[in-house]
């Protein structure tokens, strides 16, 4: 998983390669982000330890794995974690709402 982890950082989409600049070192509202964090037997995108939020940048794939997806959501969440998702899209053409969106929930569990 470790491997998979380091893969995945070296390989971001372009839509989380675009949020990660934003939210990276503090970046959003004073936030500490890790990218690719291992929860649960799963990989989360991004995640917030201070406000238990994992982020999740979906793209087209997410449309064919709902089922996966489903299971993955509720093992991240038996560790008392809030998961929020984006569209690669929302991402790439509506950064600054979803920025918005991300402080509203790390501010407001």
């Amino acid at each position: 998983l470790r491997e998979r982890t380091r893969e995945f950082q070296r390989r971001m989409t372009p839509a989380e390669a675009c949020l990660w600049a934003a939210i990276r070192g503090r970046r959003l509202d004073g936030l500490k982000f890790r990218r690719q964090q291992v929860i649960g037997g799963y990989i989360a995108d991004f995640y917030c330890n201070e406000t238990r939020l994992v982020i999740e940048v979906d793209g087209p794939i997410h449309d064919k794995q709902y089922e996966y997806d489903r299971v993955r959501e509720e093992a991240i969440e038996l560790h008392g974690l809030c998961i929020i998702r984006f569209t690669n899209d929302q991402v790439l053409n509506h950064l600054p709402d979803v920025l918005t969106t991300i402080v509203n929930a790390a501010r407001n569990p």
